[in-house]
């Protein structure tokens, strides 16, 4: 079973994808782990990411690729896996796709879309709250501090980061629209999409998800 997770920024697919891996006994990938993980290594395409990093540039797509195709290689992934916020735009999608024909797994089985109105990804988003002590997170409304402005655990007043400002969540949700609406339309018209409505607490979505996930299963 692979599966791919796509959704805009604050649309809670992290958090979603965690207990799917978590229920259906896969590995969650991201490509923050991903590349963390092949650094760490030292294999020859995470050298290769770490020296793209350190000289200040984006990891390019067959890079990209190959780091995706050596961690769906490992063992835990044998019986699947869900790539969370991977492939992020149509080029990325047909890396999967050719890759994905060489391994066991053989093709995407189901693409998930979490799919939220821009109102509520911004008052999401810019109601995050860290602590620049401890880097504990917070939010306003999901997991508000105790004393509603310092930090639950160091007792450090919290702040806003700046990819949270309303400006800027905006700015990132109009990059996003316009680099993964195109991914949304291709796996929407080769009928590997779901569309969830992700609007609500996390405990609404993940009942969505669990019955999109629990009837793609059982047919």
């Amino acid at each position: 079973m692979l599966l791919v997770f796509l959704g805009p920024p604050g649309a809670g697919k992290g958090t979603q994808a965690t207990r799917l891996a978590a229920k259906y006994g896969v590995p969650q990938v991201s490509t923050g782990d991903m590349l963390r993980e092949a650094v760490a290594a030292g294999t020859d395409v995470g050298l290769r990411a770490k020296s793209i990093m350190d000289a200040g540039q984006l990891v390019d797509d067959a890079t990209l690729a190959d780091l995706v195709r050596d961690r769906l290689g490992q063992p835990d992934a044998t019986g699947g896996a869900i790539l969370d916020g991977y492939p992020r735009n149509t080029a990325q999608a047909a890396a999967l796709e050719s890759l994905l024909a060489d391994t066991p797994l053989e093709a995407v089985d189901r693409v998930l879309f979490l799919d939220v109105a821009e109102e509520i990804l911004v008052d999401r988003l810019s109601k995050r709250r860290a602590c620049p002590s401890c880097n504990a997170n917070f939010h306003l409304v999901f997991k508000p501090p105790a004393d509603g402005t310092n930090c639950d655990r160091c007792g450090t007043e919290l702040v806003q980061r700046e990819d949270d400002r309303e400006a800027v969540v905006r700015d990132r949700l109009q990059v996003y629209a316009e680099i993964t609406a195109p991914l949304v339309e291709h796996y929407e018209r080769i009928g590997l999409l779901a569309r969830i409505d992700g609007a609500g607490s996390i405990d609404d979505v993940w009942s969505r998800v669990d019955n999109v996930m629990s009837m793609a299963v059982s047919e």
